[in-house]
């Protein structure tokens, strides 16, 4: 999988690879919250955390992971 990244407000960049991929699917399948994602993925708040949801396309989402590990 080719990994890409989000520039945030704050001027941080998050690198969308294999691991993001996997915390976000979790995300938009279960109850995980935003908290717990910023805690997974090494965000400073929840804040940047649903910025980067805003910002990464729905289909990086909703993509299983093992359709990634294929390319």
């Amino acid at each position: 999988m080719e990994s890409f990244k989000v520039k945030l407000s704050s001027g941080r960049e998050v690198e969308i690879n294999e691991e993001a991929v996997t915390v976000l699917n979790e995300y938009v399948r279960t109850q995980i919250t935003l908290e717990e994602m910023t805690r997974r993925l090494g965000l400073t708040s929840w804040e940047e955390a649903y910025e980067l949801i805003k910002q990464v396309p729905a289909w990086v989402m909703w993509t299983p992971i093992s359709i990634y590990k294929r390319t």
